[in-house]
């Protein structure tokens, strides 16, 4: 497997280097799997330097050349391939060492249980169907509180960079139920709750059907109020070992749906957002090092 010093060394001589080298050491750091078995050009092509840049910043750390540097990458790939599908024994093997041993391995075990039972039990019709709503919404209002607070948020941020009909509810200073007071027929309600499920919710859920608003709940039962009560339902697996409802399907099927919404909308969507993060750029919201964005 891949030498956890090399790692720390690419992090911490990073500053060390020139301009070229450090994109081609950026690119080592975030790919780390496409450095095992891709080309030296195409390596180099993605990232955005010459095939001798990755010669040089190879002998910077004491290789002979970039296939020596690369080999510990290509190690980790054959020991990945043996070992994952094996994965009851890896689970296992996590357990070793003790009490937190063993919650390292139970979380990594519900962990992927719940994102393979998401997907194992969510089709792309239902997810499409979902995204066809939004796009075609007059408004849509995302809501969450507790815990699905930061989920709401964060699926209206990223949405609004393509939509501007995306609002994230309750907003400062007010009740779910205030937020959505003028939706209507042409509206969606994306609502999320988790047992125990929040009052303020399901009230506002109850509010938006009474005004023939389309309700698309995610929640964690088909027999919770949320479930009962939405035209819509993703039901969606929170078990963990610890005593907080796990959060990771709830994000997996939002980042989901944010990929149907943007495959459902018109061209000028991906406009919308390379415009919007060239303007991000021209007012130097973005970290600049050496020429680089970050």
């Amino acid at each position: 497997m891949v030498d956890d010093r090399l790692l720390h060394r690419l992090r911490g001589q990073l500053s060390e280097l020139s301009p070229e080298l450090k994109k081609a050491a950026r690119y080592v750091l975030d790919h780390s799997d496409d450095v095992g078995f891709q080309s030296v050009r195409q390596i180099a092509s993605a990232a955005g330097v010459k095939p001798n840049s990755l010669v040089r910043m190879a002998r910077a750390f004491g290789y002979e050349g970039f296939d020596d540097f690369r080999e510990p990458f290509r190690e980790r790939l054959k020991a990945g391939s043996l070992a994952f599908p094996d994965r009851a024994r890896w689970l296992q093997s996590l357990a070793r060492g003790g009490r937190h041993a063993g919650l390292f391995k139970d979380m990594a075990e519900s962990t992927i249980h719940n994102v393979e039972a998401l997907f194992s039990g969510t089709t792309a019709d239902e997810l499409k169907n979902a995204a066809d709503r939004i796009v075609a919404a007059r408004q849509t209002f995302v809501l969450g509180v507790g815990i699905s607070y930061a989920l709401a948020h964060n699926f209206a941020y990223l949405a609004r960079m393509a939509l501007n009909t995306i609002v994230a509810v309750p907003r400062d200073g007010s009740l779910p139920i205030d937020d959505i007071a003028r939706a209507g027929p042409e509206d969606v309600l994306l609502a999320m709750t988790f047992s125990p499920c929040r009052t303020e919710v399901i009230d506002a859920v109850g509010s938006a059907k009474q005004q023939d608003a389309f309700v698309i709940g995610i929640t964690d039962s088909n027999a919770s109020p949320l479930a009962l009560r939405a035209d819509q339902v993703f039901v969606i697996p929170t078990e963990t070992p610890q005593f907080f409802t796990s959060a990771v399907a709830a994000a997996a099927l939002l980042e989901t749906l944010m990929a149907f919404v943007i495959a459902d909308a018109d061209d000028h969507v991906v406009e919308n957002i390379e415009r919007f993060h060239r303007r991000r750029h021209e007012l130097g919201v973005y970290y600049r090092d050496d020429g680089y964005w970050q």
